[in-house]
């Protein structure tokens, strides 16, 4: 007798066995069980997931002998012709070689004529999408208002070339790609069953090598048995699949770990010799650096069965999770650009050396080399910079000696008096220096957008242990649209370290706004800068020759 691949073997012949497509079954089973048959059904999804499978389960069900059931005995004459392929009123259509009207017509033609054998005459056009224009227009009033006998069920990898009409007639499902948790444990089963010896760790690496498609994961399976002299061992899966072991992935992270360049060209040569693929070692890489920072951030999350648990909680503590997070970046640009590297090799090299140039030390030092930084620019700014208004009162250019002997009135005015009604309010910086001074809380919440515009338009009325009211002017009250009250609400609590109720009354302010109060400074800003220009020397001589005018609105404080 001849060999059987698994593929076929192992299709699954009721929903029951179906593996990695709850919703679609349960939706399906659902229909069956009270009779609520569409005519027309798609199934879209990519290859290997079971569209044909569950195309021919549905039809067994439609026609099994002991009735419309969404669990097919699969012993009746009906049941096992169409698992063997030969029932007659079951018609498999490939439309990527009948992609013409007049095939489509002829088919078409028999729809009208009762089923021979079973209850229904179904139709399975597979890759639907291959049709032609006319081959779909041919179709659709069939596919609309078919007979009561006639079940149409499309599938297809590329459901947008399928015209819109022809999707409105049809009920939709969309098959997943499967996990490679139930690949792994599919496979398992499958070898239990056929009696043959295998490594979990290589059932793992079979599955997700076919990226989601269990009809990949079994020919990959058939393959690895072949290969392995009928067991599936480990090394010899990743022998035939060219994967890199994990080894070679933690030799890196502890050359990293130790600033041993050295280390790293090593493993690069080692990966050259075996000839094993760089993309892939920095796509497994990149995978291993995501399995590390879940370490990092949730380490309940990782299985207690995980034979790397031991070695990723060890480089969770050896590594910072920011410098994680940079190399998973680094590693993923690195596999962008191979492609354009003089080869391979050289382009995985220069990724490793990347890695190893911004090493955990070297990013800590500029983080605190950064911090430092920081911390001392406002004791540098204090001591070296003058007052902003200072700055923007310096005209352009230095005035000529009869000016200068006469100073523009405009440096005697460039700091408005309080009189004026222009708030001098230094940048508060500690907790203890703000009190109950609106202005000053205003400006230290953290809240931006449209709940800055509510804070900054309001007038603080109480405030007490519990509540605040402020009141907000009729012409502003549009400002209260949600979220912007819970999030000023929340920014206020947290900055005075209490549970506070903010509430509103509309009504004309009667004392100043932090607006109105920015307001008014940005116009004696922008006063202040008109003038500079207006007294410069040279601004002047331009008037008077080209007899020119100043255009106030294109002047702008200095920031």
């Amino acid at each position: 007798m001849s060999y059987q691949v698994l593929a076929r073997k192992w299709r699954p012949r009721n929903f029951s066995t179906l593996v990695g497509q709850e919703h679609v079954v349960r939706a399906l089973t659902h229909a069956l069980s009270e009779q609520r048959l569409h005519h027309a059904y798609l199934f879209t999804g990519t290859r290997g997931v079971g569209k044909t499978t569950i195309a021919r389960i549905l039809a067994k069900s439609l026609n099994c002998e002991q009735g419309i059931t969404p669990t097919p005995c699969g012993v009746c004459t009906a049941c096992q012709e169409i698992d063997a392929g030969r029932f007659v009123d079951l018609l498999e259509v490939d439309a990527a070689t009948n992609t013409r009207v007049d095939e489509m017509r002829q088919l078409l033609e028999n729809a009208v004529y009762a089923p021979t054998r079973g209850r229904f005459k179904v139709y399975v056009i597979d890759e639907v999408h291959m049709l032609s224009n006319s081959a779909f227009n041919a179709m659709l009033k069939t596919l609309e208002e078919p007979p009561e006998h006639v079940k149409f069920i499309l599938a297809t990898t590329d459901p947008q070339k399928i015209p819109v009409t022809v999707l409105s007639r049809c009920l939709q499902f969309n098959l997943k790609q499967m996990p490679v948790p139930a690949i792994t444990s599919h496979l398992a089963h499958i070898l239990q069953t056929e009696g043959v010896a295998f490594d979990l760790p290589a059932l793992g690496l079979i599955a997700r090598s076919a990226a989601g498609s269990m009809r990949d994961a079994l020919s990959l399976l058939d393959q690895a048995i072949a290969h392995g002299a009928g067991q599936v061992d480990e090394a010899q899966v990743r022998a035939m699949l060219g994967t890199v072991d994990l080894d070679y992935l933690f030799s890196i992270l502890d050359a990293l770990a130790a600033g041993d360049p050295g280390a790293l060209l090593s493993v690069a040569a080692d990966l050259a010799i075996r000839s094993l693929s760089f993309s892939a070692a920095l796509q497994d890489l990149g995978a291993l650096l995501t399995r590390l920072q879940i370490a990092q951030c949730v380490p309940a999350a990782l299985d207690e069965d995980d034979p790397e648990r031991a070695s990723l909680l060890r480089f969770a503590e050896a590594f910072s999770p920011e410098f994680v997070q940079l190399a998973y970046q680094i590693v993923n640009v690195g596999r962008v650009e191979m492609s354009s590297a003089p080869d391979e090799y050289s382009g995985f090299v220069m990724t490793l050396l990347r890695l190893h140039a911004f090493r955990p030390s070297t990013v800590a030092e500029v983080v605190a080399s950064a911090a430092q930084r920081v911390r001392e620019r406002p004791a540098v700014l204090e001591r070296s910079s003058p007052s902003p208004v200072a700055v923007k009162a310096q005209p352009l250019r230095q005035p000529v000696s009869d000016v200068s002997r006469a100073p523009a009135p405009v440096v005697q005015t460039a700091v408005p008096s309080p009189d004026e009604g222009v708030t001098q309010r230094p940048a508060p910086s500690v907790r203890a220096q703000q009190g109950d001074d609106w202005h000053d809380i205003v400006a230290n919440l953290q809240i931006s957008g449209l709940a800055r515009e509510l804070a900054q338009h309001c007038e603080l009325r109480t405030l007490d242990e519990n509540t605040c009211l402020l009141r907000l002017a009729p012409s502003h009250g549009h400002l209260q649209m949600k979220p912007a009250p819970d999030r000023l609400q929340q920014a206020l609590s947290d900055y005075l370290g209490r549970p506070v109720v903010v509430r509103f009354e509309v009504a004309q302010v009667e004392a100043d706004t932090p607006a109105a109060a920015a307001g008014r400074e940005r116009q004696a800003r922008q006063d202040q800068a008109v003038a500079s220009i207006e007294q410069d020397s040279f601004v002047r001589d331009v008037i008077e020759t080209f007899d020119a005018s100043l255009v106030d609105s294109s002047i702008k404080p200095i920031a």
